[in-house]
């Protein structure tokens, strides 16, 4: 395989990356799509993150674009902008290991609705949170050292497309297994095991900022430009 097809996959893999580690938080819409499936079925919960997926991937496009335009012109404040990030992926981390979705799963309930109104609604949900996603979007792009357009060109829009692509199939596997999961045991799944995704989420999402971190001293993960 040549250089470029190598460097397609890499940057879809990385996109990948980003896209699966935005979205394994369980806030507000995650907590939704888990009591749609759980009160209704698994398309439901399926049209959802479908939803979200697409939400998520409009604000990474911003975020992408945005990340471009900051390195190009702050490339010396690099280094500091990468440990900040990655302590806001670490902060991100322990208020998620802190939170308990119980109280707000089994608060909400899940009525009847066509499936481009579950559509419609979670989107609506996930892009009013903009001021929130779109940093912590920033901040993995930080993590995964994301390579970025240094000019508008062919090349650069490609290596733009590939990213976007990649963090589209991330965060739209991540919500298609949770549905999936969450439908496969429907009948043994109580709210309080949302606690222990919670946790786990957490220390991943903590341990990438300790990453970043550390790689921003040290050359674990070269950049992909």
């Amino acid at each position: 395989m040549g250089t470029i097809g190598l460097e397609i996959i890499e940057l879809l893999f990385r996109g990948v990356c980003v896209g699966i580690a935005a979205s394994i938080t369980v806030g507000p819409v995650a907590v939704l799509c888990i009591q749609r499936t759980l009160s209704r079925d698994r398309r439901t919960g399926l049209i959802s993150g479908l939803g979200v997926a697409c939400a998520d991937t409009l604000m990474a496009i911003i975020a992408y674009f945005c990340y471009s335009m900051l390195q190009s012109h702050i490339e010396q404040y690099n280094t500091l902008l990468r440990v900040i990030g990655g302590i806001f992926v670490v902060v991100v981390g322990v208020w998620v290991f802190a939170q308990n979705p119980v109280p707000q799963i089994r608060k909400n309930r899940a009525g009847k609705s066509s499936p481009w109104q579950d559509f419609a609604s979670i989107f609506g949900l996930t892009i009013a949170n903009f001021i929130m996603v779109i940093p912590y979007i920033l901040a993995f792009f930080a993590v995964f050292k994301i390579g970025t357009v240094d000019a508008v060109d062919v090349a650069g829009l490609f290596r733009g497309l590939f990213v976007i692509a990649g963090f589209f199939c991330g965060s739209l596997a991540w919500w298609s297994l949770l549905a999936t999961i969450i439908n496969l045991f429907r009948r043994r799944f109580r709210p309080r095991h949302m606690l222990t995704i919670n946790h786990v989420a957490g220390l991943i999402i903590g341990l990438l900022g300790i990453y970043t971190i550390l790689s921003t001293f040290f050359d674990i993960f070269p950049d992909v430009h």
